[in-house]
Order: structure tokens, then sequence, then C-alpha cells
């Protein structure tokens, strides 16, 4: 499980608009709870490295980018939890490509962007095996 907040929902979505047609895409830090959800305290919005001709259907987070967020976030005592995309024009469901790029710690949070708008949002986990993702129930408005 995962808990968002209301603002971290609309910043995510808002990201997801701002770069489209091309997917954005940033960090989710945050903590664990005492059940085990992951709570959501901060959005971090990164800059798509992907190459240029390839963002509309790919992103791709810098290592340094993430070794930086890492380092900021455990200096507040938060760990990164997941990492958000969008999907232009696509579904908000994990892609093959998404599948082959996951790691089963984090959640990830697609938002679909249909026209410029945010149309859906959704997270999911990666299960153990790295076979598949599997529907992460998000509890909203924190």
């Amino acid at each position: 499980m995962i808990r968002l907040g209301d603002a971290i929902v609309e910043q995510v979505e808002r990201h997801g608009e701002a770069d489209y047609p091309h997917e954005a895409c940033g960090l989710l830090l945050g903590t664990l709870d005492d059940d085990g959800a992951k709570r959501v305290d901060e959005a971090l919005a990164l800059a798509n490295a992907r190459e240029e001709g390839a963002r509309h259907h790919r992103f791709v987070i810098r290592p340094e980018d993430l070794v930086r967020a890492e380092r900021a976030a455990r200096a507040q005592g938060k760990d990164i939890v997941g990492i958000y995309h969008s999907h232009p024009d696509h579904p908000d469901e994990p892609s093959r490509y998404d599948l082959e790029h996951a790691w089963p710690v984090y959640s990830y949070v697609i938002v679909s962007v249909r026209g410029g708008r945010a149309a859906s949002l959704r997270s999911w986990e990666l299960v153990a095996d790295r076979s598949r993702f599997e529907p992460e129930p998000i509890v909203k408005g924190l």
C-alpha cells in the first residue's frame, strides 16, 4: 500500500501534463509506516534523461540524480519509496520496458496523460521474481 496526499497526486499529474507529449519522471520520498505502507511526503520532479527521439515513450533517470536524491532524503530521515512517471496517450499500466528496468523495492506510480491532461493514476509493485507488476492500493488524501 502507498499513501499519497492530494498535493503529491496533483504534483505528479501536473508534471506529467507539463512534460507532455514526453514522459515525465521523478522520485517519491517518504517513510514506511508501522503497517508496512509507504507514506509519500515529497514528489521530486526530475528531468527525463532519455535521448530526445524516445522521450515520448521512455524515461531514464540519471544515476547521479538518484544518488543525490537518496542522500538528501536520508539527511531528512526519509528514503526513496517509489518512482513516478507519465504515459502520454497510453494507459497507466506498466510497459514491457518498465518491467525490464524496475526494482522490487519501489512503488511505481504511473499517470496516464491524454491529450495533455492527466486522466488516471495508479501504483504498481514488482513481484519478487521480477516476472510482473501487481496493482498496489493507493490511499489518497492524507
